[in-house]
């Protein structure tokens, strides 16, 4: 978001060999097939693991067939824009590194 090169989130969640983003590479990159847009670079609470599961989703149960470790506290990942806003909105949001999340979240929400 700060007209940078994009810089990675984290290329390997907790020693799993997954990285995060869309693509599992590292990077909170996106595209067309991206529809989520998994653009937000952020470190993960244990409040907003909780509060994201009573909104219908679950991201702390891993699904190995999507290459998806299940989340836990601390664990640094690309979150989808919408879900960090109504998080945000909630008062539940984590932490963002700007430097590793993407241009295309300010059409999601401001750089405030």
């Amino acid at each position: 978001v700060l007209g940078t090169i994009l810089q990675p989130c984290c290329t390997n969640v907790r020693e799993t060999g997954i990285g995060t983003g869309f693509y599992r590479n590292g990077y909170c990159s996106t595209g067309e097939q991206d529809l989520g847009r998994h653009t937000i670079c952020v470190r993960v609470t244990e409040e907003f693991l909780q509060f994201s599961k009573s909104v219908g989703n679950d991201l702390s149960t891993p699904f190995p067939e999507y290459m998806f470790p299940g989340l836990r506290e601390g664990d640094i990942w690309c979150l989808c824009a919408e879900r960090w806003v109504q998080a945000y909105e909630a008062g539940k949001a984590p932490r963002v590194f700007l430097r590793a999340t993407h241009e295309k979240t300010l059409t999601y929400a401001p750089l405030e």
